[in-house]
């Protein structure tokens, strides 16, 4: 009988550890809410003391205290570890901050990051300078970036939407008004067309004008043609809207000088720089150019190409340099962005700001993107798996960077998220010629609905 128990016993924890292996590989949040996070904050609470002594984050006590425990318990004075907060636990991982000793920076608890991830168990440990003397630790308990699921609680605003989920856990929120252009690199089922449905259906729910320059004959952004103001499929048309966009930019630099031109003795707050400064009432929708395939833009074969080439990069370059004031930003998504292409294309590229970068074919292409910013960002990008589309490096002009990935959307709804934001198009008078043909939707039951033909120009 008692054999029969001890078997019974073995099975049962075998059967247990089976099933912790299982879930913490099919379903890592579930696992870490149930086994990892009791288990990490226990470490973390016995171990803490020790654990920031072997990575030279402790200190000498002040002498008044040194004093006081050589005087009361005549026991050896240690260093002190930095006094730690609450632990907050989280949906993936803990938070708790830390206040820094005299003599000490964040750059000291980042540069131990790694010894502290191995000494609690976690997948990784991130610092964040909170305010002077104090940062913030997040443990991330499991690699969120294998099944993307977003933050419930994101912090959206108007020109600022939540599109990718980053290595800590948090949101990576594109913000227009913080960078203005923003670059998109990409090798082919790199996930660069994931991103860019992403960021243009988040869009979509705004007061935004959508434009679209796409020379692959339009097949990625013509499923969202009912939400976009203008839309451009080929080099030719692209030539014919561009100069539309510059004189639409012209036409609110006029604007903000009206504004400008007032009589003395107004209050500062309405004078403008921007067409931020302008009343709401007279103030133009901010507009949005997404260009994919850029490079397209750039090969020519013939003079004749060559010369239109020339202008439309020079209108691309005056819209990057101009076009922040006056609301007008740029998308700018490619596989390949460098000086091979073309006059100009180095100085477009050094006026976006943002950059994004997916699994490229070669080290060449991902220093177009993060080289002349964060030099050791490139080494990240070039680490990318092919098994991990949607996948990117993110940094900006700052030097930070970081890794991202863009959780899957189908084709099928952002499609629908356009039609059903279609009422939302602002009215630009200037890009109504150039707004794409969408085609009546036929209604259950009701028939087919002919489709008309476009008429010829």
């Amino acid at each position: 009988m008692t054999d029969l128990v001890t078997w019974a016993e073995l099975g049962g924890s075998l059967a247990a550890i089976g099933g912790a292996a299982y879930a913490r590989h099919a379903h890592p949040a579930a696992y870490w809410s149930t086994v990892g996070l009791p288990v990490s904050v226990v470490r973390l609470l016995v171990s803490y003391s020790s654990t920031m002594d072997a990575c030279g984050l402790t200190v000498e006590p002040p002498r008044w205290r040194a004093l006081a425990i050589k005087a009361t318990t005549r026991r050896e004075v240690r260093p002190v570890p930095p006094r730690r907060g609450l632990i907050r636990p989280t949906a993936t991982g803990l938070r708790l901050r830390l206040r820094l000793a005299p003599g000490q920076e964040p750059a000291d608890v980042a540069a131990s990051a790694e010894r502290l991830r191995h000494a609690w168990g976690v997948h990784a440990v991130y610092v964040r300078d909170v305010k002077p003397g104090v940062v913030e630790l997040r443990l991330v308990g499991f690699d969120v970036l294998r099944k993307v699921r977003m933050p419930r609680r994101t912090e959206g605003s108007h020109l600022r939407v939540p599109v990718a989920l980053r290595e800590d856990a948090t949101a990576f929120v594109r913000d227009y008004r913080a960078v203005p252009h923003e670059l998109v690199l990409g090798a082919t089922l790199s996930g660069k067309s994931m991103y860019l449905r992403n960021l243009l259906t988040a869009l979509a729910a705004q007061p935004v004008v959508l434009v679209g320059i796409d020379c692959k004959r339009g097949v990625e952004l013509a499923p969202f043609a009912p939400r976009l103001s203008a839309l451009a499929t080929d080099p030719e048309q692209a030539a014919v809207l561009l100069p539309v966009l510059v004189k639409e930019m012209e036409d609110r630099y006029d604007l903000i000088k009206a504004r400008q031109g007032i009589a003395p003795g107004t209050p500062d707050e309405l004078i403008a720089s921007d067409i931020w400064g302008l009343p709401e009432s007279e103030r133009p929708a901010p507009l949005v150019l997404f260009i994919d395939e850029v490079a397209e833009l750039f090969l020519v074969a013939t003079r004749k190409e060559e010369e239109r080439r020339d202008e439309m990069v020079t209108q691309l370059i005056r819209l990057a340099q101009l076009g922040r004031a006056a609301g007008i930003y740029l998308e700018v998504c490619g596989q390949r962005f460098g000086a091979e292409l073309g006059k100009g294309a180095t100085m477009l590229r050094a006026q976006l700001t943002g950059r994004v970068c997916h699994r490229v074919n070669d080290e060449a292409s991902a220093k177009m993107a993060l080289g002349d910013i964060a030099p050791e960002a490139v080494f990240a990008a070039c680490a990318i798996a092919s098994e991990l589309p949607g996948l990117a490096v993110v940094g900006d002009t700052s030097g930070g960077w970081s890794r991202i990935r863009t959780p899957y959307l189908s084709l099928t709804d952002a499609a629908a998220t356009c039609r059903d934001t279609a009422h939302l198009v602002p009215d630009v008078p200037a890009l109504a010629p150039f707004r794409p043909y969408v085609p009546p939707v036929a209604v259950k039951g009701a028939g087919p609905v002919p489709t008309p033909r476009p008429v010829p120009e």
